[in-house]
């Protein structure tokens, strides 16, 4: 039960089935359906994450190996108290994580990283009033070693899409940012702490954990770049079990296969070895050649027992894939929930069975909150055409139709007619019968053929309508495209920036907005 009443500007919370945004897999997980619940540990409510805490028992060394890591990283940062104190409270048994994990889009990316570190934030805030005697941490794990830049290399912000041209290669938390200065000149006006952030530190990973700490640090988030000799040292069995012994790939086909049967499509196709080789600027897939070990599109080769030697003296030379990192995050942090999106939280059904073979508790996993930002103009478009917040999310075709009929003076359908219509070749199929049997089915032709002919007129009729009232049918438009801009989501769309930059209260007004454990799609106004 969240404590949370009602704000000021939170407009409407809409069920996940009227958006027409989810799959049925990611419905039915939230729902709660019975043939999913062997590939999870229980929904996320408040009352599942407090009795996981009786389920995590996260080891005291790897305890004393987080905190090492984070002072470490945190060395050269400014901290508010409340990070110290987090920071300071991971070194004890009482303290849990809520996490989500998030690749490093440059100047934030989408919307919804802001709603996944909100959500996290939100999370460990709501369990404290229910279990003041534990401390909750949020955490934000940055995908440091991800290697796929195109998807990270740019943002939208006012419907221009802004890019960061790169030759570099391997983990992107490595990548360099001095080339990234060319945004700036392009984009006047970008808040300072970016320019500090991008400008004077050196790696990418090091510029996100600055902005990220610049924005959500007094709410006392811990930033992990797992890129970490120390982290990877720990998952080191791991590493071994997957690249010797291919256990991790059997533990998922098992899984993946019982999904499959029960009529889910799924998304994760685990290999034999499922470990990238990471050094320098190579990053790059570990595949068995006979009784070698190669990495792809290298020249580096190892035999067994080299592989062994390397695993052993250089752990961070090995990033996983997408089957094991939600492993490595487990192995790494005292965590209770992993806080994701629709597809990630589906996708991790799949690997309960690696997390048993492994002995690590399973998270709960939540689905982040889903937003809309509505500015005073759309919303004024919205009282204007008299439509509810539900049939926003209506097909942009079927609403305008909706809305012409609706508001026009005129009959657009030819109902009676084809009630008519039906008569007169009922009566002429009766006649018929009696004369010759063998005219039924050119009566029935015939029938189809005046049918079609009425629906064609009637799409004339509501195309016409659609012209004369042009104004309302461009309303719709404009509204639908603020809240899904080129046909998508507008938090998987547009930048934070778009409302942060009149508001710089945006991300307050989301922690006001926000009730982590309401799964339902938030419709927020804009404050400007």
């Amino acid at each position: 039960m969240s404590t949370l009443e009602k704000p000021a500007c939170l407009l409407s919370k809409i069920p996940f089935e009227q958006t027409n945004s989810f799959s049925r897999f990611f419905l039915d997980y939230i729902q709660g359906a019975e043939s999913l619940k062997g590939f999870h540990n229980g929904l996320p409510t408040t009352e599942n994450l407090l009795a996981q805490i009786e389920n995590r028992d996260f080891p005291d060394a790897h305890r004393s190996v987080l905190h090492q890591v984070l002072i470490e990283q945190y060395s050269k940062t400014e901290k508010s108290e409340r990070l110290e104190a987090n920071l300071e409270a991971l070194k004890s048994g009482n303290t849990y994580t809520i996490t989500t994990g998030h690749q490093l889009n440059i100047f934030t990316g989408p919307l919804y990283f802001i709603y996944k570190i909100v959500t996290v934030i939100r999370a460990c805030e709501e369990l404290k009033t229910l279990r003041p005697d534990c401390d909750f941490v949020p955490v934000y794990w940055m995908a440091s070693e991800d290697h796929d830049f195109e998807e990270i290399s740019y943002f939208r912000y006012g419907g221009k899409k802004f890019e960061w041209q790169t030759n570099q290669t391997g983990a992107v938390g490595r990548f360099e940012t001095k080339s990234i200065k060319h945004i700036f000149d392009d984009f006047l006006g970008l808040p300072e702490f970016f320019r500090t952030a991008y400008l004077k530190h050196k790696t990418l990973a090091e510029a996100v954990r600055y902005y990220v700490n610049h924005l959500f640090g007094d709410y006392g988030l811990v930033v992990v770049d797992a890129d970490d000799s120390r982290l990877k040292k720990l998952f080191q069995p791991v590493i071994e079990s997957d690249i010797f012994e291919h256990t991790p790939q059997q533990k998922a086909i098992t899984v993946t296969e019982k999904l499959e049967q029960l009529g889910y499509g799924t998304q994760v196709h685990p290999r034999e070895i499922n470990f990238f080789y990471l050094k320098d600027d190579v990053r790059s897939r570990i595949v068995e050649e006979g009784d070698k070990f190669a990495v792809l599109d290298t020249d580096i080769l190892f035999t067994k027992e080299e592989m062994k030697v390397e695993i052993a003296h250089h752990p961070e030379r090995f990033s996983p894939n997408v089957v094991l990192r939600p492993l490595y995050q487990e192995f790494s942090l005292p965590n209770l929930a992993y806080v994701g999106g629709p597809s990630e939280l589906v996708y991790w059904l799949q690997l309960k069975g690696i997390f048993d073979n492994f002995e690590t508790a399973f998270p709960l996993l939540m689905p982040r909150n889903f937003a809309g930002i509505i500015t005073a103009p759309i919303q004024r478009k919205i009282e204007q055409l008299g439509l509810s917040f539900e049939e926003l999310f209506k097909n942009d075709q079927d609403l305008v139709n909706e809305k012409v009929v609706e508001q026009s003076t005129y009959s657009l359908d030819l109902d009676e007619e084809k009630r008519r219509i039906q008569q007169i070749f009922k009566d002429a199929h009766q006649q018929a019968e009696k004369i010759d049997t063998t005219l039924e089915r050119l009566i029935w032709a015939e029938h189809r053929k005046a049918e079609k002919s009425l629906e064609k007129i009637e799409k004339k009729l509501l195309k016409a309508e659609r012209r004369n009232q042009e104004v309302l049918v461009n309303r719709i438009y404009a509204v639908k495209e603020a809240l899904f801009p080129g046909g998508a989501p507008q938090e998987r769309k547009d930048n934070f920036l778009n409302f942060y930059l009149n508001d710089p209260n945006f991300i307050a007004r989301c922690m006001e907005a926000f009730d982590p454990f309401d799964y339902r799609f938030h419709l927020i106004s804009a404050n400007e």
